[in-house]
Order: structure tokens, then C-alpha cells, then sequence
């Protein structure tokens, strides 16, 4: 079953009870104490234009370990000769912009709402969300951003513009101080790069989490 949130009261259901899909609970806001509370507690919000709010906490989470990243030969060679030049936090909200707009293979349109957007940035701003920058020749062609809660930094979305730009983007992130890189829900390009599945206790044992993060 999943459950209603209260508006005044930013706590959330315990994540074991959520659906076979990982649907936990409905409603709410994207305030940032309730987005802190939610990602403390391995639960994350995805949800469509006009739709109500989702919280999804999976039962099995995607997640990188930093130290099992594979990298091809190829793409050694690319970050070795220096065409990308890439950042931290230097332009979250240009990340942020292209995650919601670049146009993906299967996808229409964008969970990245223009109020999920306001909500990150007030994250980022706050010292919560991150950013990672990927540029070639002084042009933003790639990246990713995300939640860090304690050592684990819960990845949102990512884009490219150019070829291996966002994988650039995982690998600079995978060399950052973080013990964990929680991709939420598989897919192909990142079971290829060394993702792996966890089961839910141990990802929030990971997490280390019930709390309030502190910012970092």
C-alpha cells in the first residue's frame, strides 16, 4: 500500500512498506526539509507534469561503488588526452536545465518539472545538491547532479551532448570523496559502467541515515 502524506508534517511512512514497484507514499511538497527527510531515508521523489508528488524508496537500489567503476580502454585514452575539461558546482542550474530538456531515445517529455527544478536548485543552494560539469571546447556538453547525504550521493539525472560526455561526468564523480553512488533504477549504460543491485537494508545501512544529513 502506499500512503498520503500531511501537509504539515514532513515525516514519512516506514520505506519496507512500500509497493512491489517501489511507490511509498503521495502528496506532500518539495520543501527542502522534506526532500532531506526523504533522501535520509533512502526515498526519493519522481513524478510527472501534472501529476501529484511520488515518494519511491525500491526494494532493490542501483548503486555504483566508486572503486568498482569499470572504464574502458577507450575511455582512458579520452580522459587521458584532455578534451573534456570538467567541474564542480559551477553551473547547477545549466545542468539542472539541460537534464530537463535534452531529448532522450523512449522518452517523452521530462520528470524534471519546473517545480522539481526550483526545489533542486534551492538544494544546491543550500549546500545539499551537486553538480558535475563536462565541457569541450568552453561549451557545457554534459553532466549529472544529485543529493549527498553523508557519503552517499543519490544521482538524479544526467546528460550528453557530445559522445561519453555524461560517462566523463560518472567517472570524475566516482574519483570525488564519496563512498557510494546510488543510481536508483538500473538501466544498460550504467550496469556496463559496474552498477550492481542492493537490497534496501543495505543500502540504508550505507546511508547511515534516519537523520538529517549535515551539508557536504
Amino acid at each position: 500500500m502506499f500512503f498520503q502524506l500531511l501537509d504539515d508534517d514532513y515525516g514519512f511512512p516506514d520505506p519496507a512498506l512500500a509497493e512491489d514497484d517501489g511507490l511509498l507514499a503521495i502528496g506532500g511538497d518539495l520543501s527542502m526539509e522534506r526532500l532531506l527527510t526523504a533522501y535520509s531515508n533512502g526515498i526519493f521523489p519522481w513524478f510527472s507534469e501534472g501529476d501529484p508528488i511520488l515518494w519511491y524508496s525500491p526494494h532493490e537500489r542501483c548503486v555504483i561503488y566508486p572503486e568498482k567503476i569499470k572504464i574502458s580502454k577507450s575511455m582512458k585514452k579520452l580522459l587521458a588526452n584532455g578534451s573534456f575539461k570538467i567541474s564542480v558546482n559551477t553551473a547547477f542550474e545549466q545542468v539542472i536545465v539541460n537534464c530537463a530538456t535534452t531529448p532522450r531515445k523512449d522518452q517523452n517529455g521530462t520528470w524534471i518539472t519546473n517545480e522539481m527544478q526550483s526545489a533542486y536548485i534551492n538544494l544546491h543552494r543550500n549546500g545539499y545538491a551537486h553538480s558535475v560539469e563536462v565541457y569541450l571546447n568552453g561549451k557545457l556538453v554534459g553532466g549529472l547532479y544529485g543529493v549527498k547525504i553523508n557519503g552517499v550521493f543519490c544521482g538524479e539525472s544526467m546528460f550528453s551532448k557530445v559522445s561519453n560526455a555524461s560517462k566523463a561526468a560518472l567517472i570524475y564523480l566516482s574519483e570525488l570523496n564519496i563512498e557510494l553512488i546510488d543510481c536508483q533504477l538500473p538501466n544498460e549504460h550504467l550496469m556496463r559502467m559496474g552498477a550492481e543491485m542492493i537490497d534496501r537494508e543495505l543500502y540504508l545501512q550505507i546511508l547511515g541515515g534516519q537523520h538529517l544529513p549535515n551539508q557536504g
